[in-house]
Order: C-alpha cells, then sequence, then structure tokens
C-alpha cells in the first residue's frame, strides 16, 4: 500500500476552504449591496451648476434637519427612467428629494424632467462626472443616498430603486426621524 504524500491532500483543502468563502459570500443580507465608506460620514460638498431655472441644489440644503434622499441620474440612463415613477411618487408623498444630474447634456437632462416630471426640490449638474460624484463614490447612476439632517450618510444604494428597496431600506431611515 503506498503512501499519501502531505501535499496530496491539499488540493482538496483549498477547495474546501474556497468553497466555504463562496457560500458565506451568497448569504450576506443584501448580495447587490455595495459598501460606502460614507456611511456615518459628513456627506461630500456638493459642487454642482444650476439647471436653467430650477431650484439649485446647494450643499446647505443637506444640513437643514431634514432626512433627505440625494439622487444621482441622467437622460440617457435607462434604469434612471425606470426608477423615476418611484422616484416621483416619495416626492409627491412629501419626502425630500433631491437630483443630481450627472455626466448629462443640459438640454437632455431638462427635456427629461419635462416629458417624465420633476419630483426634486432641487437640482444640480455634474457635468464631468468629477466634481461631485467621484466624491460620493458614484460611479453610475441611478444612485441613491438617504442623508439625514446634519448632513451625514445614512444609506447608499445602487442602481434603480425598487418598492422593496424602498419600503424596507429606505423608509425606516424616515420613520426613525
Amino acid at each position: 500500500m503506498a503512501k499519501l504524500s502531505p501535499l496530496a491532500i491539499l488540493p482538496p483543502l483549498v477547495f474546501a476552504a474556497l468553497a466555504g468563502v463562496f457560500v458565506w459570500g451568497m448569504e450576506r443580507d443584501d448580495p447587490r449591496a455595495l459598501p460606502s465608506a460614507l456611511i456615518g460620514q459628513e456627506a461630500p460638498a456638493l459642487v454642482v451648476t444650476a439647471m436653467a431655472d430650477l431650484p439649485p441644489l446647494t450643499s446647505d440644503v443637506l444640513k437643514d434637519g431634514n432626512v433627505k434622499l440625494v439622487n444621482f441620474w441622467a437622460s440617457w440612463c435607462a434604469p434612471c427612467r425606470i426608477e423615476h415613477p418611484l422616484i416621483t411618487q416619495l416626492s409627491a408623498e412629501g419626502m425630500p428629494v433631491y437630483g443630481v444630474n450627472y455626466k448629462d447634456e443640459p438640454d437632455a437632462a431638462l427635456k427629461f424632467l419635462n416629458d417624465m416630471g420633476n419630483p426634486y426640490a432641487a437640482v444640480g449638474a455634474d457635468l464631468s462626472g468629477r466634481d461631485t460624484a467621484v466624491n460620493w463614490g458614484v460611479y453610475g447612476v441611478p444612485e441613491t443616498f438617504v442623508i439625514d439632517g446634519d448632513g451625514q450618510v445614512l444609506y447608499r444604494f445602487a442602481g434603480a430603486l425598487t418598492p422593496n428597496v424602498v419600503n424596507n431600506r429606505i423608509r425606516e431611515h424616515f420613520a426613525a426621524k
């Protein structure tokens, strides 16, 4: 009978360890969630350009004492169009919603809001995607942040909002105010 080399058991052990890591990763609360280093931190300054005659978005609004949503969006973004009715509904319910238009043509952004409705209490444009979005950790649109009344980031969701996300993740921050 031949003796097994200690190295012969190494591949099955490595495989078992990797399988364990993969299973652990799949059992997280929300496997699509992208962590944000900003949670619990003060929201970065809003360095945005005013959009036509719309109310301008400023950093002061982040510390107005009210919990709010800050939604990064663009007219060319298909998921933004999908989530827009839900954003409009939240605004109609009295949830303060502010928009940051991301890497968009100003005329296209205004047409989007004229055609689909403007749910935003104030809007600003990050034309290059480098003035505000980079500091907020945005890598694409849509992305939505919940900001408390002191300007701290409470939650971030990357992707189009859904009723499930709103009901199970967003509303809890407004109920706690």
